[in-house]
């Protein structure tokens, strides 16, 4: 077996797959890969299983040095990569040697890059996924000195891969959402507010919620402890709206006035403080 090791782990790298399903009713998260559309294109490009493992790093990528041969690709966050200081492309299948070590710029745009590896990262495996989570994993993020198992690529073949350009999730303001249980309960006054307003992400984002800083005046009364999953939008008393993502909680008690499709889950992940959003609301095709 390879080993990668983490010379540096940047701003907390984690190894993500498309998370834990079948276990909202125990408390655990979903979890998994923030952008998917990036995860599904990264294991798309090297030929592997839908939901072998990557790492997920934020912001700052981590550098890794890579102990055997393999294949890797670069995608998510827009940003320049380094094969032993020479600069490689995002996007591709890029070959490596051993000993080579990657390094990766800050990110031009976006947040969440991703590092895919041929066959996938073999770290360990929890509640049938890999995806780190702090209650759940013995690691809540990568730490210098890590070392991460692989199966070595002995035999290169040359190849090129074409891919429906869906797979690319525009930097887009508007989100498609649909309307959330409690949305009728809003007044035709906050109704407007919410779908012809654009709202601003906070500096409160993270793995579990994205906070919204525009105040949607709020005299809803709390629920009784009610499903949630990521993509789903909640009203605070304070009249803040939460828009909850892969680590978010199974239950909660704030009316639930929006649901972000998947793909506007994707683009919300990559959205940074001070960049603004809109919803759009669409209808359930049933």
């Amino acid at each position: 077996m390879g080993k990668v090791k983490v010379v540096t782990p940047g701003l907390f790298s984690t190894i993500q797959d498309l998370g834990r399903f079948g276990y909202a009713k125990y408390g655990v998260p979903f979890g998994g890969a923030m952008d998917r559309t990036s995860f599904t294109l990264a294991n798309a490009l090297l030929g592997n299983h839908e939901n072998d493992a990557c790492i997920e790093w934020v912001y700052q990528p981590p550098i890794l040095q890579f102990s055997e041969p393999t294949v890797v690709c670069l995608t998510g966050a827009r940003t320049t990569g380094f094969l032993n200081e020479k600069e490689i492309s995002m996007n591709r299948q890029l070959r490596v040697n051993k000993n080579d070590v990657l390094t990766i710029n800050f990110c031009k745009n976006g947040q969440y890059g991703y590092v895919g590896i041929k066959g996938g990262f073999q770290s360990e495996v929890v509640l049938n996924s890999r995806s780190f989570f702090k209650e759940i994993t013995s690691k809540e993020s990568l730490q210098k000195g890590d070392e991460i198992m692989y199966t070595p690529v002995k035999t290169f073949t040359d190849s090129f891969s074409v891919l429906s350009t869906k797979l690319f999730i525009p930097n887009t303001e508007t989100l498609q959402v649909y309307k959330g249980p409690e949305f009728d309960s809003l007044t035709p006054e906050q109704k407007e507010f919410l779908i012809h307003h654009s709202f601003t992400i906070s500096g409160m984002a993270n793995r579990m919620a994205i906070q919204l800083n525009e105040v949607l005046p709020n005299s809803l009364p709390s629920l009784l402890t009610s499903p949630v999953l990521p993509g789903t939008v909640q009203l605070t008393p304070s009249g803040r709206l939460i828009v909850l993502m892969r680590d978010s909680q199974t239950t909660g008690g704030y009316p639930r006035v929006l649901q972000l499709n998947i793909s506007s889950i994707d683009v919300m992940a990559q959205k940074r403080t001070h960049e603004k959003v809109k919803f759009e609301i669409k209808d359930l095709l049933l």
